[in-house]
């Protein structure tokens, strides 16, 4: 049974495609009788279908080779395009997650939405964004992952202008896609130019030619930086960093998704890329200079804020950073420990604060306080999200920063200092946040502030009882190193780092 399901993953994509194309039903403008929320419904459905099939494609998939499947789309003029699907654990483990993580998002939105008339238009494009993931983490093309890529920008636009009737939103969505257009466009040039070099587009061919390529220097750091600027826009990268604070003007549901798993598409397609830029020793040196000030910078803007959405934006970039290094360092598998852990407890944090803000309408920490004897879950909630997104043991940053740290320590012992100081200030910052919110007295805004109906608090217990339980999902997934293998030292500064 298994093994059908991992014979037809490459029609996952279609699930959302389907749902979202059947929302169009229920447009306000079509429709009055049933109200918009069977829209929200549909989606949902296919979403769980997805993250089912995903699921029982899993065991016929691990501990197996990777192989591919390619699908002819267009063949003219001596140049032959074809879709290739890389089918393997890790694609399928991804499509698991991000499926995951935009159910327990279109769940909390039934609550968070629940007075909003446009339900058909928002889960239609959380439909899009989803289908969009899947189909990028199954492609085996840059060419292909760049169009992807593309409508992905076009939905973070979309999605952040949802209450386009507010100029601020406007503006922020506005200002999201010109941003991130700027990496697009580097990329694209950066794509069409690295053909004639490699003779193909597809990233393990790419990895090949890697191997034995005989390039000019000065054309392959231009080329790679170019491959390096498209990543930097969709991980939200200094100086392309801004477009993730201005997002913040969208719902929250779409923020839990986009900060979760959409800004991991650009580390994705990064770490796919590491062999090509592993041809320029200064593109690779430029990735980690760029990952070290976002990391550092990001943390220290996010202390400084008062909004809280914002406080967790640049939180994101910050962590994307330390990705950014990871990669350039050449510890993919770090990369993508790490954007699991994160995606999971940034995802946590923004469910415990999106209820918050649901009904104390305000986004502003110093008119919080006192909401631990109001909110107890949403407070327990933030805790665990602030434990798993930092490297305290025995939750999941802990082992990426840790796996990450343990081989910097030899070759760049520099950039763990970077990690110690992103670890400290990012503690800070949450513990900060949390006294500020939950802890002293209760101001005007907060005074009259109940936990959150069951839409709400269904996902973000389902979410919190899942971060506990990473250690233990990645030692049945053999991803957890032994404790003899680690480095003691190490161990002890990130865990004193965190207190």
């Amino acid at each position: 049974m298994a093994s059908v399901f991992l014979h037809n993953i490459w029609l996952v994509p279609f699930y959302s495609l389907i749902g979202s194309a059947l929302s169009v039903i229920w447009f306000p403008s079509i429709t009055r009788r049933t109200g918009p929320r069977p829209a929200g419904y549909i989606n949902a459905l296919m979403t769980l279908l997805t993250f089912m099939h995903a699921v029982l494609a899993l065991p016929a998939v691990w501990n197996q080779p990777p192989y591919e499947v390619s699908f002819q789309w267009l063949e003219v003029a001596g140049l032959s395009l074809t879709i290739p699907v890389d089918v393997s654990a890790l694609t399928v483990g991804a499509i698991a997650l991000i499926s995951g993580m935009n159910l327990l998002a279109q769940v909390f939105a039934f609550g968070y939405l629940e007075m909003d008339w446009g339900w058909a238009r928002f889960f239609s494009l959380l439909a899009v964004f989803e289908a969009g993931m899947t189909a990028l983490v199954l492609c085996d093309s840059l060419f292909f992952s760049y169009i992807i890529l593309e409508i992905l920008t076009l939905g973070t636009y979309l999605l952040v202008g949802f209450w386009f009737n507010q100029s601020l939103v406007v503006t922020g969505a506005r200002d999201a896609f010109l941003t991130k257009r700027v990496g697009d466009l580097f990329l694209l040039m950066a794509v069409i130019a690295l053909y004639p070099l490699a003779g193909t587009w597809d990233f393990s061919e790419l990895a090949e030619w890697a191997k034995t390529a005989q390039v000019d220097p000065t054309v392959m750091t231009l080329i790679a930086l170019g491959l390096i600027a498209g990543p930097m826009g969709k991980c939200a990268q200094f100086p392309l960093h801004l477009w993730l604070d201005e997002a913040m003007e969208g719902p929250i549901p779409s923020t839990i998704l986009r900060n979760s798993v959409v800004v991991a598409t650009g580390a994705w397609v990064l770490v796919k890329l590491e062999p090509v830029l592993a041809l320029s020793p200064f593109a690779l040196s430029f990735a980690t200079l760029i990952g070290v000030v976002t990391a550092v910078g990001g943390s220290l803007i996010a202390i400084a804020q008062i909004d809280i959405k914002r406080t967790l934006s640049y939180l994101v970039s910050a962590y994307m950073g330390i990705v950014f290094i990871a990669v350039s360092t050449g510890f993919t598998k770090a990369a993508l420990l790490l954007v699991f852990t994160h995606a999971v407890a940034i995802a946590l944090l923004l469910m415990s604060i999106g209820g918050i803000i649901w009904n104390s309408i305000t986004q502003d920490v110093t008119q919080l306080g006192g909401l631990w004897s109001r909110r107890p879950i949403s407070g327990l909630a933030f805790i665990v999200g602030t434990l798993g997104l930092i490297a305290c043991p025995p939750f999941g940053s802990f082992w990426a920063i840790q796996e990450l740290a343990d081989g910097l320590q030899d070759t760049q012992p520099w950039l763990v200092g970077v990690l110690l100081l992103l670890n400290v200030l990012t503690a800070f910052g949450l513990t900060r946040v949390f006294c500020l919110v939950f802890c002293g007295e209760a101001k005007q805004m907060s005074q009259r502030s109940p936990e959150v109906h069951w839409p709400m608090m269904l996902p973000m217990t389902v979410l919190l009882g899942f971060t506990l339980h990473i250690p233990l999902v990645l030692q049945t997934c053999s991803l957890l190193p032994s404790w003899a293998e680690i480095s003691k030292d190490i161990a002890l500064l990130l865990t004193w780092s965190s207190l």
